[in-house]
């Protein structure tokens, strides 16, 4: 309504206009319906990244590979005893054998694991601060005499290629947003050279009578506006719904790797901002290719 107002009537029924008949309306629906999708896989995307971060900095694990069970035994108690008398230790507990053989399952193509095959004894180790080579040098130095065939890991450098991965993916939606935008920018300039070159006999008598090329152009950003916010509302309002649905079926999964908790309202929120940019994007377009194809008609 703002845009409609802006413009006396006189100037609005100046140039006979078919309202929603061109391509440009559906092709920026799809333009920004698949840009709220690349968007929102980046938020989220780097929502999981940042969340794993978080929790996994400050964890590690040692490992007792002791090949005889009861020394491997002896030699966890005396490790657990020494982890927890550490400052920087804020918790220790040792992983269940079940629990290691359960992990180790998918390496043995799921096949029960060989007694006699020596499966080392996992304590988790939750610290104060990051588990960087400091800390972890700490834990090697606390544990030389406590447990000999301990080995430490921080639980981070396990999921870097992960971490990596994740981030490879945010960099690939970013370039796809940007992408996106020079394709939805290039379909407005080429509808207006459209419109233009359809209204040529009409501009050429609004010259004449006096008209200015802000005047004309107001005209052609107006119908680009509508068009715009035509589109974009209709992109917007199917993508949110996609992804309102994909994320009540990734509740259901119940794994950490999706970040389903990310799709919130306020994701939706932000995500609103590009239907906004993208009919700004539109106007701005269609004024500077206007105003620019008529400064040569002249």
């Amino acid at each position: 309504m703002a845009i409609r107002s802006a413009l006396p009537a006189q100037d609005r029924n100046l140039m006979p206009e078919g309202r929603l008949s061109g391509p440009m309306p559906w092709v920026i629906a799809i333009m920004v319906f698949l840009t709220v999708l690349a968007a929102a896989a980046g938020l989220l995307l780097a929502s999981a990244s940042a969340d794993m971060g978080q929790e996994i900095a400050r964890q590690a694990t040692v490992q007792v590979l002791a090949a005889e069970p009861r020394e491997r035994d002896a030699e966890q108690a005396r490790a657990l005893s020494a982890l927890r008398a550490l400052p920087q230790v804020t918790d220790a507990a040792s992983v269940p054998p079940a629990k290691v053989e359960q992990l180790l399952a998918p390496w043995f193509g799921g096949a029960s694991i060989a007694s006699d095959l020596p499966i080392p004894a996992l304590i988790d180790v939750t610290l104060t601060g990051p588990a960087d080579a400091g800390a972890l040098q700490r834990l090697r130095v606390a544990l030389e005499r406590a447990a000999p065939s301990a080995r430490v890991d921080a639980d981070g450098a396990w999921l870097a290629p992960v971490r990596g991965a994740l981030q490879s993916l945010q960099w690939l939606a970013a370039a796809l947003i940007v992408l996106l935008g020079i394709a939805t920018a290039a379909t407005v300039v080429l509808a207006a050279r459209s419109s233009l070159g359809n209204h040529r006999e009409t501009i050429a008598i609004v010259h004449l009578l006096g008209g200015t090329d802000h005047q004309i152009s107001r005209l052609f950003q107006r119908r680009m506006a509508l068009d715009a916010a035509f589109g974009a509302i209709l992109g917007f309002v199917a993508s949110a719904a996609l992804l309102y649905a994909l994320s009540r079926q990734f509740l259901e999964l119940d794994t950490p790797l999706v970040p389903v908790a990310g799709a919130s309202p306020l994701l939706f929120a932000v995500l609103l901002v590009i239907p906004v940019v993208t009919v700004l994007l539109a106007v701005l377009m269609a004024r500077l290719t206007i105003l620019g194809a008529l400064r040569k008609m002249l």
